[in-house]
C-alpha cells in the first residue's frame, strides 16, 4: 500500500507564539493573585478590580491574536501596549503610596508580554519602541524612581531588544534554508531529467551518427546532423539548462518520500541482462528493495552495461554480480575490456558526455547509495553500485 510521509514546514518563529500565549495568561494571573493578597494595601480598590478584570477578560479574549505572525497586527499591538501603560499609570491612583513604596504595578510583569509581542512581531526596533514606552509609564509612575526600578526598566529594553534581534535572524535563516530547498529541488529534477535524455535520447542520437557515417551518402548526412544535435543536447543538460518543474520543488519542501506499492526483486529486473556474453550471478533468495530503489539499481546497471558495449569493444565479457547484506545491497558490473585511460573521465563530463556522472553516480546519490568505479587500462573495469536497505529517499 502506498505511504506517505510529508515534511511540514513550520515557521521558526512558532514556538515564540506559542511561548507569549502562556505567558500572558501566567502573568496575568500572577497580577490578580498580587492584588487579592495584597488589596489591604489600595486606597482604592476598586480602581484595581476594575482593571485586572479588563485586563482578565482582555488577555482571555486576544489569545488568537498573538497565535501568529499573521494575527497579530499593527493595531493589536499597538491597543496591547495602551493596556498595559494604562494599568502602569493607574497605579498610583489605586494606591497612593505607590510612588514611595517601590512595589508592583497593576499589571506587573504582564506589560513586558506586551513588549515581546512587538519584538516577536516586528524585531528589535519595534521591541526599542515599545520597550521605551514602557520604560516612560515606568519612570512616570515612580515620580522618583529608585535603582530597582532603572534596573527592571533596562533589563525589559535589554531583553525585549534581543529576543527581537533573535527572531530577525530565524527568519533570515529561514529564508535562506528555503532558497536552499529550491536549488536542490531544481538541482535533483535536472539531474533526473538529464539521466532520463542520456538512456534515451542522446543514446539513440550517438547510434544514428555512428549507423549513418557507416552507410555512406544521404544516410552520413543524416548521421553529421545527428551528432550536431547530439552535442547540442550534452551541451544543454551539462551547462544546468534543463528547467526544473514546480513539481518538484513541492515534492522536496513538502513530500519528502513517497514508496510505491510493493517491494521489487532485484532479481527479476536485472535477469533480462543476462546473455551470451553477460553473466549473471543472484543469491538464491529474494533480494527485496523499495520499489523506486529497485528500479533505479537496475537502470544504473543498465547504463553500465551500455558503457560496456560502447568502449570495451562487441568481443567483450561482462559479469554482473549481486550480494545482499543486513544494510545495503552491493551489485558489481564487471567486463574483460581495455578499461579506461586516466583521466577519460573527467575529461567526457568536460565534453558534456554524462553517463557516468548522471546515469551511474547520480541514480545511486539520489537513493542515498555510492557508485565506485575501478579500471586498470588492458585489465578492464569494475563498476560497485551499493544501495542502502529499507525505505530510501527518491
Amino acid at each position: 500500500m502506498a505511504r506517505r510521509e510529508r515534511v511540514v514546514r513550520m515557521s521558526v518563529e512558532q514556538p515564540l507564539w506559542r511561548a507569549l500565549t502562556a505567558y500572558r495568561v501566567l502573568t496575568m494571573v500572577y497580577a490578580v493573585l498580587i492584588f487579592l493578597l495584597q488589596r489591604e494595601r489600595f486606597e482604592r480598590p476598586w480602581i484595581a478590580a476594575c482593571y485586572l478584570a479588563f485586563l482578565a477578560v482582555w488577555t482571555l479574549a486576544t489569545l488568537p491574536r498573538v497565535a501568529n505572525a499573521a494575527s497579530c497586527t499593527k493595531r493589536f499591538l499597538v491597543a496591547d501596549l495602551t493596556v498595559a501603560v494604562t494599568g502602569i499609570l493607574l497605579t498610583p491612583l489605586a494606591d497612593t503610596h505607590a510612588q514611595q513604596v517601590d512595589g508592583p504595578t497593576l499589571p506587573s510583569i504582564w506589560a513586558a508580554g506586551a513588549v515581546l509581542a512587538f519584538a516577536v512581531k516586528g524585531g528589535w526596533r519595534w521591541a526599542a519602541v515599545a520597550s521605551s514606552v514602557v520604560a516612560v509609564a515606568n519612570l512616570v509612575e515612580r515620580a522618583h524612581p529608585s535603582r530597582d526600578t532603572l534596573h527592571n526598566v533596562l533589563l525589559v529594553w535589554v531583553a525585549s531588544i534581543a529576543i527581537g534581534y533573535v527572531v530577525e535572524v530565524a527568519r533570515a535563516s529561514e529564508r535562506t534554508l528555503a532558497r536552499a530547498l529550491e536549488i536542490e529541488a531544481a538541482t535533483r529534477e535536472r539531474e533526473r531529467l538529464a539521466r532520463d535524455i542520456h538512456d534515451s535520447v542522446l543514446q539513440v542520437l550517438a547510434m544514428v551518427q555512428r549507423r549513418g557515417t557507416a552507410l555512406g551518402g544521404e544516410a552520413a548526412e543524416l548521421g553529421r546532423l545527428a551528432g550536431e544535435q547530439e552535442i547540442a543536447l550534452r551541451t544543454l543538460v551539462s551547462s544546468g539548462l534543463v528547467p526544473a518543474s514546480r513539481a518538484a520543488h513541492d515534492t522536496v519542501v513538502r513530500t519528502a518520500v513517497e514508496d510505491d506499492d510493493e517491494p521489487l526483486d532485484l532479481r527479476t529486473l536485472l535477469a533480462p541482462y543476462a546473455g551470451s556474453r553477460i553473466t549473471f550471478s543472484e543469491p538464491g533468495a529474494p533480494v527485496l528493495l523499495p520499489s523506486a530503489a529497485a528500479k533505479e539499481l537496475a537502470a544504473a546497471v543498465g547504463a553500465a552495461l551500455d558503457n560496456v558495449g560502447r568502449h570495451a569493444g562487441t568481443d567483450a565479457h561482462a559479469w554482473i554480480l549481486v550480494e545482499e547484506w543486513p544494510d545495503e545491497v552491493i551489485v558489481t558490473v564487471r567486463d574483460d575490456g581495455p578499461g579506461i585511460p586516466e583521466g577519460r573521465l573527467a575529461q567526457a563530463e568536460g565534453e558534456g558526455r554524462l553517463g557516468v556522472a548522471l546515469s551511474i553516480r547520480g541514480r545511486l546519490r539520489d537513493l542515498g547509495g555510492t557508485a565506485e568505479l575501478i579500471s586498470v587500462p588492458g585489465q578492464g573495469t569494475e563498476v560497485e553500485l551499493k544501495v542502502p536497505r529499507g525505505e530510501t529517499p527518491r
